[in-house]
């Protein structure tokens, strides 16, 4: 049976918790040298705003959103996904020149309305403070996942950060988060991934990692399915960023 961690409705995550449930919060964390992130929907509430692109960009040629399309590009890197616009619809830019368009749209969004997941902020600093080393493992362009590091200051935390384009394969494949952990220098056995969507769950599963699914509105039809797949699941982070016994530095 999966472990599932949630806050009270007070936001205070112990308000509703035994000890031994608090205890059990840190399960997760137990014996990992690595945490890896996939960023939208998991370290950024950023899930919401890719859809509204997606309607605005394919709007500008008079094509509707398909109803199916997440479903299609689902776990797809950034140069996948503009391949499969390419091949799929009646787009005159070459996926290059789509992805352009996309870094465009999307900079402002990430740099005014896209928040951390909460908890973010504490949850890095204790496992800083804890030397677990920290990662990124992102479908999305090179040049966002560095524009929102530098926005939400997260240079200083991550030791590696890898877009799709690094990588042969995207998710469900488990090459990014292999690649991670290698940069890393930690065994896939000991690096806990935190994601979103199904693909990005089992792609962490694919590499030998133990996963944490993330609450996300946007994949919120498939939130039994992300249940029964990782071996953890929150809301968010509140209540993960106390230092789990045997983790401190001394």
């Amino acid at each position: 049976m999966k472990k599932t961690y949630e806050t009270s409705e007070s936001g205070n995550p112990f308000e509703s918790h035994t000890a031994e449930t608090v205890l059990k919060m840190h399960e997760m964390l137990q014996d990992m040298d690595a945490v890896i992130f996939d960023m939208d929907g998991s370290l950024v509430d950023s899930m919401w705003m890719w859809k509204a692109i997606d309607v605005e960009y394919l709007g500008r040629y008079g094509i509707r959103l398909p109803e199916d399309l997440q479903a299609q590009i689902e776990g797809m890197s950034f140069g996948e996904t503009a391949l499969y616009f390419k091949t799929h619809f009646p787009i005159p830019e070459s996926p290059e020149e789509i992805m352009e368009a996309w870094n465009r749209m999307a900079w402002d969004k990430y740099m005014y309305e896209v928040p951390l997941k909460k908890g973010i902020p504490e949850f890095l600093e204790a496992c800083r403070a804890s030397g677990i080393r920290l990662g990124i493992a992102t479908s999305n362009s090179r040049v966002l996942v560095e524009n929102v590091a530098e926005v939400h200051n997260l240079r200083d935390y991550f030791s590696c950060i890898m877009t799709g384009t690094d990588v042969e394969r995207g998710k469900p494949n488990p090459d990014i988060y292999l690649a991670v952990a290698r940069e890393l220098g930690v065994s896939p056995s000991r690096c806990l991934v935190f994601e979103d969507i199904v693909a990005g769950i089992l792609a962490g599963k694919n590499a030998g990692m133990r996963v944490c699914a993330v609450e996300d509105e946007y994949s919120s039809l498939s939130r039994e399915t992300k249940k029964e797949l990782a071996d953890y699941y929150i809301e968010d982070y509140t209540g993960l960023f106390h230092i789990p016994p045997g983790k401190e530095n001394v």
